[in-house]
Order: C-alpha cells, then structure tokens, then sequence
C-alpha cells in the first residue's frame, strides 16, 4: 500500500513539473505569435494568386450547408476566387442541388455530385484534379468563415516556403449546451496555445480541416501519399488534416497558423457524439505522431518539448489517477497530494487562458479536467489499443470509385450514402 502511494505522489508530481515547464514554454511562444501583427498594406494587389476553395459535404444539414456557401460568396478577396462544392453520395443530394440553383448565376460556383460514397480525401481530390488555382483552401461543409479569411491566409502564403496555414476555429453553436460552450474553449486554447506556439517555428502539426489553405504546387507532389495512406497495410480514411500537415512537413515546408483569420465550425452537442469524434481523433494523433518523430531532429527543440508534453503529460496524469484511485479503493485513504496537484494545475491553466482571452468564462475550463480523467483518458487508452481500426464511427464505411462531373456540369446517378452524419473536420 505504501508503494501504491509513492507511486501516485511521483507520478503526480512528474506531471505537475513537466506540464509546468510544457505549459509555459508553450504561452510564452503562444504569446509571440498571437500579439504580432502583419500590416496588409503590403500586399501587391496586382499579383494575388488565385484561390480554389473546397467544400466536400456528406449528408449536410441544408441550412448550415447554405450559411456556409454563403460566407463563401461573401469573401472580400481580390485575386480570382473559384469555389468547389462537392456532394459525396449523399442522401440529401438535393440540398446540394438547390445549392446549386441557387448560384446558378455566379460563374465562381462548381457543383459536383459523386455516384457513390467515397470519403472525404476522395472527395477533396475530386475537385482538386478540376481546379487550377495557385492556392487551395479546404472548407468543411458546416463551417463559415469570416469576410476576410481568403485574404488573411493568402497573406501569409506569399512566402514560397508556407506549404500551409489555418485559421483560428471558432464553436459556431457554442451557445447551445454545456459542451459545445466547453468545446468552444477548448478551440481556443488548442489554436491560441498549442498552434500558435509551434507557429513560432513554422510547424503546426495540425491545420484543422475546417478551414487550411496549401499551395497547390505542393499538395499535388503529395497527393498520392495523401489518398493512399496506410496504416499496417490497411487504408487509412480519417484524420486527413493532420496527415496532410504532417506530410508537408515531411516535405520541407512551413505550416503557420493565423489567429485573425476566424471560421465557425458546428461541434458536437452531446456526449456520445463527441466521445466518438475524439476516438476517431485520438487514433489518427498518435498514428501521426509516430510518422512525425522522424522530423524532430530537424526542428526546433520546442517541438520535441511539445511531443513530450502532450504524450508523456497524459501518461504521468493516467498514471497518477490510477494509482490514486487504487489507494483509495484498497486503503480508504484519500489521495489529498494527487487532487491538490491536479486542482491547482487546473485553476492556474484556466486563469491564465481567462486573462489571456480577457474572458471570465475560461474559468469554467476547469470541468474540462473531469471529462479528460474520467472519459478522455481511459478513451484514448482504447484507441492506443485499437490503432488498426480505420472505422469512421460517425459515418461507416465508404465505395471505392466515383463519378466525377465535369467543372461547371454535375453527373447524378443513383447512390447510397451510409451515415446521417455530416463530415467534420480535425
């Protein structure tokens, strides 16, 4: 019993030190990146490359579905601007096809509709193959974004060195309950924290699939790699954000991260949604970051920190759980060190992030710790043991081919879809 104990303070206290060192390290980079500005006034408005924006949808509910295409029309670019929209085998397919009438007179508009059901990776590449701008932006089907965010992201790809850059992902229905309000700040700390601090040395390892912009040239030389991921021989059709950064990594390019370029995305509003997502999540982070350890030599040794922190925190914090846990199941002793450590390393983090939001709310992260304990933990546990299964969970399994329309034509033929569920970005 008494080694049980040490274990548990050990444990504990090895996570307080590590995510001390983690954490500052990480608002003091955060820091640099979220308080710098770039003047626009620079831009040469005579060159601004040409912009494909990518909007795969599945099942989309018609209304988010419109205030998407919506936030599209109304971008306040400068430079040629094409948009993309294409239906993977839904079963609504008419939702898109009164999308469809509905630009009907705006040139801008390509609508395609797949025969089958092919995942999202497919989908995307689609419409990449019809398009021809300098830089794509991928856009998910229940997200809009802000009047400036094509300007905002083209801005920061003017350096041939940017492979990619994402915008800062907002809770477009954070009002509606407890958890989209927790999901919401927790967007914000993993833009305004995590990515913002590997920003600082040009390596987001995420940029989120709800709103990324890549250089064209680039994501062609990686498209192959990119829709034939494997993983132990079996194919891999989730996570395709983190995967395409982590192969313009690989490939020698920045990733960056823009904090004012703002898109409002649809999160999940209930528990088993969201514990599913985060499953699905969980297993394509930790098969990418074992494809990412490759890198780290050749990057900043904050990143290595940064690996460190996330993997080697969260093992210390399970460990000290459960270590506490059986202290107190075996001894009735209450493990006061193991909650004081915990408690007071949640309060700090979230009045850091209230004083840095300048939002009282984030006091209210703190709930956050007892999702992470008791389902986060033990559910990324699972998905560390279950890495083989490529299972959507939201939205089954997908067809092999599809038929394309050709840019400005949509080919409609009868398909199936196999979920209700719309697709969602990492």
């Amino acid at each position: 019993m008494t080694l049980l104990a040490t274990t548990s303070i050990a444990a504990v206290s090895l996570y307080a030190m590590l995510s001390t060192v983690y954490k500052s390290a990480q608002v003091f980079h955060a820091r640099r990146t979220t308080t710098s500005t770039t003047p626009a006034k620079d831009v040469e408005t005579t060159h601004l490359p040409s912009v494909d924006v990518i909007v795969p949808c599945f099942n989309e509910d018609p209304i988010v579905l419109s205030e998407c295409l919506a936030s599209l029309a109304e971008q306040d670019y400068a430079g040629k601007l094409r948009f993309y929209v294409v239906d993977d085998g839904s079963k609504n397919r008419e939702a898109v096809v009164a999308q469809r009438a509905a630009y009907a007179d705006d040139e801008r508009f390509n609508f395609t509709i797949l025969a089958k059901n092919v995942g999202k990776r497919k989908a995307q590449i689609a419409a990449i193959t019809q398009s021809s701008g300098d830089l794509i932006l991928n856009v998910d089907s229940d997200t809009t974004i802000a009047p400036d965010v094509v300007s905002k992201l083209a801005h920061k790809m003017r350096d041939p060195a940017v492979g990619a850059a994402m915008g800062q992902m907002k809770a477009s229905n954070q009002a509606d309950t407890w958890l989209t309000r927790l999901i919401d700040m927790e967007y914000w700390l993993a833009c305004n924290e995590e990515r913002a601090a590997q920003a600082r040395f040009g390596a987001v390892m995420c940029c989120c699939g709800p709103c990324a912009m890549y250089r064209r040239s680039a994501m062609l030389s990686l498209l192959d790699q990119y829709e034939t991921q494997l993983y132990r021989g079996k194919p891999s059709d989730f996570g395709e954000d983190r995967h395409l950064t982590i192969l313009m990594l690989s490939a020698g390019f920045r990733t960056e991260y823009v904090p004012s370029a703002i898109a409002a995305t649809v999160v999940p509003d209930t528990m088993g949604v969201y514990l599913r997502q985060q499953l699905r999540w969980a297993r394509s982070t930790f098969r990418d970051t074992l494809l990412a350890l490759p890198l780290m030599p050749g990057l900043d040794r904050y990143l290595t920190l940064d690996v460190i922190g996330q993997n080697g925190g969260l093992l210390l914090l399970a460990l000290s759980v459960l270590t506490g846990i059986g202290q107190f199941a075996l001894t009735a002793t209450v493990p006061w060190w193991t909650i004081l450590v915990i408690g007071s390393m949640t309060l700090v983090r979230c009045s850091v992030a209230a004083y840095r939001a300048r939002q009282l709310r984030f006091l209210g992260f703190a709930l956050h710790t007892l999702v992470n304990i008791f389902l986060l933990i033990p559910l990324k546990a699972y998905a560390l043991c279950t890495l083989s299964n490529s299972d959507w969970l939201s939205r089954g399994s997908v067809a092999v081919a599809p038929t394309v329309g050709q840019q400005g034509t949509t080919k409609m033929q009868p398909g199936r879809a196999t979920s209700e569920i719309a697709y969602s970005g990492e």
